[in-house]
């Protein structure tokens, strides 16, 4: 292996490849046409799944395709051709649609199971460089992605092709979530571990404090005994209720500040005395980013979660820290 100079221009090889694969996608425009439109309608009927196939490099963009498939409302997975020959093709069934790829159109893995995916009448989307090759002859409906050349100054390695087939299978999902009416709910039940899972699927029933955790005094209760609760609890508050639960107010730690200018006897005054009427409350189904988004509107840290005057629980900021809403 022969060794480069050490002033190699690294910079520029790199701009050389962005280049010409940008080159290669705006060629990609021509093969959005009638036959995207059949794959597309195909896949949308489809009663079972998408089992998108591929060697090598094209494998392994296969395998992204069937992944942003399925985390965009059209189920999917990714079978090795190989794999497939050797009992996998088992999982394809009469329902499914098949998207094999392959730049050259020519792959023996798949071509090796297209006579068995006809008769068993499965249908059929090749994503090939060449309509005129064994797959693309096959398929049912041909995805061209030809592109003028690969970023590899070799020809060699798949760079601008395999560009392409990703950004050719972007379309075609993005299309179909389109078409599917999905929304970003329907995308965080499929990614329920994620951020926007978080922030889309957590309600502020999920992470409130309830029972024996919400901070409440009777209107009663000497300003002592609302102190205390609110050491108790941790949650910079108390709530003052009735015997059923109805808010009549608030004492928060920032009322404690003003109750201490003006001078109050701790020992012998009320809490009805100095407490905040109302409160701000928020209903146990409002979603938890929501909630976070009305406390940093407000500039405040809890809310009391109630149905109408009845409380329920009460939600802090620290617990959307905890969530992992914020």
């Amino acid at each position: 292996m022969s060794h480069q100079r050490l002033d190699f221009d690294f910079q520029q090889a790199g701009k050389a490849v962005l280049r010409i694969e940008r080159e290669g996608l705006e060629q990609l425009d021509q093969y959005i046409n009638d036959d995207f439109s059949r794959a597309c309608e195909m896949i949308f009927a489809c009663r079972g799944k998408v089992v998108v196939m591929g060697m090598g490099k094209s494998g392994h963009i296969g395998k992204k395709i069937a992944a942003t498939f399925a985390s965009t409302g059209t189920p999917a997975f990714f079978v090795h051709p190989a794999e497939a020959s050797h009992g996998d093709l088992g999982m394809v069934s009469t329902d499914d649609v098949v998207v094999a790829i392959s730049n050259s159109g020519e792959s023996n893995e798949i071509l090796a199971l297209i006579p068995v995916l006809k008769r068993q009448k499965v249908q059929l989307i090749c994503i090939t460089s060449r309509a005129d090759s064994a797959m693309g002859r096959a398929a049912d409906v041909h995805l061209c992605v030809k592109v003028p050349q690969e970023a590899c100054p070799l020809g060699l390695a798949p760079t601008t092709s395999t560009t392409a087939t990703l950004v050719m299978g972007d379309a075609l999902a993005v299309a179909l979530l389109e078409a599917r009416g999905f929304t970003q709910e329907d995308f965080a039940l499929s990614h329920p571990g994620g951020a926007l899972g978080r922030k889309l699927l957590l309600h502020v029933s999920d992470i409130m404090h309830s029972g024996d955790e919400i901070p409440h005094v009777s209107r009663d209760a000497s300003l002592r005994d609302a102190l205390l609760e609110i050491t108790r609890k941790n949650l910079g508050l108390t709530v003052i209720v009735d015997d059923l639960m109805k808010i009549e107010g608030i004492f928060t730690d920032g009322d404690l500040r003003r109750v201490f200018d003006m001078g109050i006897d701790f020992q012998s005054a009320s809490i009805k005395d100095v407490m905040t009427r109302g409160g701000i409350r928020v209903r146990p189904n409002l979603l938890a980013v929501d909630a976070l988004n009305l406390m940093q509107n407000k500039n405040i840290t809890a809310l009391l979660v109630a149905d109408d005057d009845r409380l329920l629980g009460v939600v802090h900021m620290h617990d959307m820290l905890r969530a992992g809403v914020v």
